[in-house]
C-alpha cells in the first residue's frame, strides 16, 4: 500500500486525497495547521492530522509515508508570509521528512505560473528564464528551486507542478466577470479537479521527473473574451471592459498589486500533454458549464 501525506490539505489537496482514497492501494494522511480544517479532511476520507508546516516538530506527528505532496497556500496575504510558507515550508517539509530512517520515495511542490511575471502575453513554457521584477516571484522561484534540489539531498524524487488560475465548485466567481468591469490580460486558468488529477498523475510516474511541469488548461483566455462569452451563456449583458492603464490609475492599489495586474502572459501545458496527461475540463468552456447551468436556473 502507497502511503501519502498532503500537507496543506484545503481545496485541491482534499480533491486529491479523495481521489487516491477511491484506490484500495493507498493511505491518505491530510495535514492542516489549524483545527477548523480537519472536519474537511476527514469528511473527503482522508485522516486528518493537526500540524505546522514550517516547523519539524510538528510534522512529526505525520507518519512515514512514500510520497509527500506540498498543497500548502499563503492566500492573499504579504510578502513574508508568502516566504514563511513556501520557502521555509517547502525547506521544513523535505527536512522533516527526509531526516528519517524511511525517506519518501517522491515529492510535489504545487507551485503557481505567477512566478513568470509579465511577458506581454506572450506564450511561456518550462523552459522559459524567468527573472523576477517582484519579491513574490523571488519567493515562488526560490521555494521551486528548494522543492528540486533539496530533495536530492534526501534522494526524493522532486517535482514542482506550477498551478495556473484555480476556479472550480465554491470558486467559479461568476459575478466578477458578469457584473464587471473587467481588466483586459490573459488568464492560465486549471479546474480543481484538474488541479487534482493532475497531481495525481504526476507522482504516480513511473520514471523520476525532477522537474517543472506547468499545470494549466488547454487554452489560455482573454479575460475580455471569457467575461462576454459567459455574459452570452447566462443569458445577460455584456459587462463593462477596462484597460490595464485604467486600472492601474486606482491610487488605493499597493505595488505588489500594480505587479499582478499588469502581469501578462499565455501558459503552455505541451509539458503535461506529452507525459500522457488527458483533461477533465480542457478549457474553461467545459469547466464553466456546471456554474452557467445553475445560474441559468
Amino acid at each position: 500500500m502507497t502511503r501519502v501525506a498532503i500537507l496543506g490539505c484545503g481545496y485541491v489537496g482534499c480533491e486529491l486525497g479523495r481521489r487516491l482514497a477511491d484506490a484500495d492501494d493507498h493511505a491518505i494522511w491530510g495535514v492542516r495547521r489549524s483545527e477548523s480544517g480537519l472536519d474537511a479532511i476527514e469528511r473527503a476520507g482522508i485522516e486528518p492530522v493537526q500540524a505546522d508546516i514550517t516547523e519539524k516538530d510538528s510534522l512529526e506527528a505525520v507518519p512515514d509515508v512514500d510520497w509527500v505532496v506540498f498543497a500548502a497556500s499563503a492566500g492573499g496575504r504579504d510578502a513574508e508570509a508568502a516566504r514563511e510558507t513556501y520557502v521555509e515550508g517547502v525547506a521544513s517539509a523535505i527536512e522533516a521528512f527526509g531526516e528519517r530512517g524511511r525517506s519518501p520515495e517522491r515529492f510535489v511542490y504545487t507551485g503557481s505560473t505567477g512566478v513568470y511575471g509579465d511577458f506581454g502575453g506572450s506564450e511561456v513554457d518550462e523552459g522559459t528564464e524567468i527573472d523576477p521584477a517582484t519579491e513574490r516571484q523571488e519567493i515562488l522561484l526560490e521555494a521551486e528551486r528548494r522543492a528540486l534540489e533539496l530533495t536530492g539531498e534526501y534522494e526524493m524524487a522532486g517535482t514542482v507542478a506550477r498551478f495556473g488560475g484555480l476556479y472550480g465548485p465554491d470558486r467559479y466567481r461568476l459575478e466578477r466577470y458578469l457584473e464587471g468591469p473587467v481588466t483586459e490580460g490573459h488568464l492560465n486558468l486549471l479546474h480543481r479537479d484538474d488541479a487534482a488529477g493532475a497531481v495525481a498523475f504526476l507522482v504516480e510516474q513511473t520514471e523520476d521527473l525532477g522537474e517543472v511541469v506547468n499545470v494549466v488548461d488547454d487554452e489560455p483566455v482573454s479575460k475580455h473574451r471569457l467575461a462576454d462569452w459567459l455574459a452570452a451563456e447566462c443569458g445577460v449583458e455584456e459587462p463593462e471592459k477596462r484597460t490595464v492603464e485604467e486600472r492601474l490609475a486606482d491610487e488605493d492599489l499597493s505595488e505588489a498589486a500594480k505587479a499582478r495586474i499588469a502581469a501578462d502572459k499565455r501558459c503552455s501545458n505541451g509539458k503535461l500533454r506529452g507525459l500522457g496527461y488527458d483533461f477533465a475540463y480542457p478549457t474553461y468552456r467545459e469547466g464553466y458549464r456546471d456554474a452557467i447551468e445553475a445560474y441559468r436556473d
